[in-house]
């Protein structure tokens, strides 16, 4: 098993066990102000110190990572669900008015920088986790839909799938019977990919007011409350930042380790 892939398996499973944890326990109430308390250093009693107005910052990371993973989760989701039947469609109608159709509106999507287009929906649907996941979500669509359909024109050619063809089976049932299957650990690293992205535009969008509100727990929010803080308290700035920074290295170093443990033309190479 590739090293890459056990190194960021166990920091994502480090901020996962932490969100998951967080349903039924954290150290503090993060809605528990205590300001004679603020701003102090990590200690025995706060393990990793206090913000501005008190609040246990351990107890802060454990929730934000529930917002961060469920909201890059759900744009994931919304992306392969849509994504992978768009892509899987055009590439068996290749050549045709529908190909070009979705392929161009794919296009259209990528014209404009993702976090340009969450800033722009959230802007006027107003901030929140939901339109974040939206506004992620969204971004991810075309991104599942190029990379399905260029996966699955390779695959249109096989003898196999002439087979299928010769047996009576529609395009549509060949796609998902036969095609998907194929391109299945593609789509799983690529995920992997996205998951880390909306790691950073959750955080991103939350950063300016525009993701999760308060009361509820965000790294990027916990980092614009500490940007006027870092010269006094550095621990406030440093470990929100820190926390987005390994989560993302660990989806990243997964995806890494997926593609090389599941691409079988790496594998083929080692050996």
């Amino acid at each position: 098993m590739p090293r890459t892939l056990i190194l960021g398996a166990l920091l994502t499973a480090l901020f996962l066990g932490g969100a998951l944890l967080s349903f039924v326990w954290t150290p503090y109430d993060i809605e528990l102000l205590d300001i004679p308390n603020r701003l102090h250093a990590p200690d025995a009693v706060n393990w990793l110190g206090t913000d501005h107005l008190g609040r246990d910052i351990l107890s802060m990371i454990m929730m934000g990572a529930r917002t961060s993973i469920a909201v890059a989760l759900l744009a994931v989701g919304i992306g392969m669900g849509i994504g992978v039947p768009l892509g899987l469609t055009a590439a068996a109608r290749r050549g045709s008015l529908l190909d070009e159709v979705i392929m161009r509106g794919n296009d259209l999507i990528f014209a404009f920088p993702s976090l340009v287009i969450a800033i722009l929906i959230t802007a006027v649907f107003g901030a929140g986790a939901s339109n974040a996941i939206i506004a992620i979500g969204i971004f991810n669509i075309p991104v599942f839909a190029r990379v399905t359909r260029g996966a699955a024109l390779s695959f249109w050619s096989r003898d196999f799938i002439l087979a299928a063809r010769v047996a009576g089976k529609n395009k549509a049932r060949i796609s998902v019977e036969h095609i998907l299957p194929n391109i299945a650990n593609l789509l799983i690293v690529q995920g992997t990919i996205q998951f880390s992205l909306g790691i950073l535009a959750e955080a991103a969008l939350s950063y300016i007011g525009l993701g999760a509100q308060p009361p509820t727990a965000s790294w990027g929010r916990m980092l614009a409350d500490a940007q006027t803080l870092a010269s006094i308290a550095p621990h406030v700035a440093l470990i929100p930042g820190l926390a987005i920074v390994l989560m993302v290295l660990g989806l990243n170093l997964m995806g890494d380790g997926l593609r090389d443990l599941l691409d079988p033309r790496i594998r083929v190479a080692r050996t």
